[in-house]
């Protein structure tokens, strides 16, 4: 059997096709995989396909994005410049990634589609449903992307990261399964988070901080740090995972790694050791993070992008902390007060029963099983010989 996985964009959309992939070659030993992916995201995913198994052929398609802005009035964003000219070159990149997608299609033959998300999987999930290939698509965000809306009615199966009245998918070919992501997330002891700080190279008596704001980074999430490092490293040490984005320049006022501060511009191994040895993380709100982070029941600081499409960061972050298994801080706000994030650290430090409750709630969410429910939804959906 041959299976194609579709993912990119983000961390967020590779690193569940590495969980699926590993279930796939449990389930079905013999199975061939290909990962196609968008060309900004390529880097990244290479690595984090490479790192699982270098064997997996890893090509790129043409895509674009629909820049929509949830806090921006809709006749701004029609009248802007910046936002409309991208829009349109970003649409002609989709005409020419789905032309190309039918081409390697049908050269690749395979038994299967699956896409994880990000705007790549539009123009192959197109030319999967033109060719009549069985298309599977997994919808992790509680309010449903655009990309897997316009997918969903030709998708053989569908599967969501969160309960199925949060979205608009015919009930009868849809599966709440949870995200997917790699069995080694985990809680782990005390004693084997001293052991996972001593080996990235840090103080293991003090707090760690690790604060990442995906694969591409975030400018503001990162400026706030170096805003208040100072302060932050009173309390903690600190691991800033900045992005690819603005690596280089933050390298420029950061020169040198200690026990104390390290800075890293992407993890594409290894992401569970940098998590589970942190006392605390601080990261956005995608759905895939949220998971891992659940998973490994670790007290986290959300701070959720408000400007992307839908809101969907803000719908993801409050389902958690209406609950008290997160802490959220508003970015704007964050903005006029970049100290308020380390008093929110400081305050969840000192505080040691809060972070239980934390941790408790936060892992009640977790989905072991969504890896292995997945690639059976991608096995049973396969064209039969």
């Amino acid at each position: 059997m041959k299976v194609l996985a579709v993912g990119g964009g983000s961390g967020g959309h590779v690193t569940p096709v590495v969980a699926v992939i590993r279930e796939l070659k449990r389930l079905q030993p013999d199975v061939e995989v290909h990962f196609w992916c968008d060309r900004k995201f390529a880097p990244q995913a290479r690595g984090i396909i490479r790192h699982f198994d270098s064997r997996i052929p890893v090509t790129t398609i043409h895509a674009g994005k629909l820049r929509r802005y949830n806090k921006l009035p809709l006749w701004r964003q029609l009248t802007r410049p910046s936002i409309v000219i991208p829009n349109i070159i970003d649409l002609f990149l989709v005409v020419v990634g789905f032309v190309e997608s039918i081409f390697r299609l049908l050269f690749l033959k395979p038994d299967v589609v699956f896409t994880k998300g990000g705007f790549v999987c539009l123009p192959v999930g197109m030319a999967a449903r033109l060719l009549r290939i069985p298309l599977v698509i997994h919808d992790s965000d509680a309010h449903p992307g655009l990309t897997n809306r316009l997918l969903a009615s030709g998708a053989a199966a569908i599967a969501t990261g969160a309960p199925l009245r949060h979205y608009p998918y015919p009930k009868e070919k849809s599966h709440y399964v949870g995200i997917p992501i790699s069995s080694d997330f985990r809680p782990y002891t005390r004693d084997a988070r001293i052991a996972m700080k001593r080996q990235l190279g840090f103080d293991e008596t003090k707090p760690l901080l690790v604060v990442t704001g995906g694969g591409l980074g975030a400018k503001r999430l990162n400026d706030t740090v170096v805003a208040t490092l100072t302060e932050l490293l009173e309390i903690t040490s600190v691991l800033l995972i900045s992005g690819t984005a603005q690596y280089d320049e933050l390298t420029l006022q950061f020169p040198e790694e200690t026990n104390r501060f390290q800075l890293k511009a992407f993890v594409s191994e290894g992401m569970v050791r940098v998590l589970g040895a942190a006392d605390i993380v601080v990261a956005r709100a995608g759905a895939t993070t949220i998971m891992e982070l659940a998973a490994l029941a670790k007290p986290t600081i959300l701070i959720p992008n408000a400007y992307l499409t839908g809101g969907h960061q803000l719908k993801n972050a409050e389902a958690f902390a209406e609950d008290g298994a997160v802490l959220v801080l508003n970015e704007d706000k964050l903005e006029e007060d970049p100290l308020a994030l380390a008093r929110a650290i400081r305050d969840l430090l000192v505080d040691n029963k809060r972070m239980q409750s934390m941790q408790r709630s936060f892992f009640s969410y977790a989905r072991p099983q969504a890896a292995e429910d997945v690639a059976k939804l991608v096995l049973s959906s396969a064209k039969k010989p």
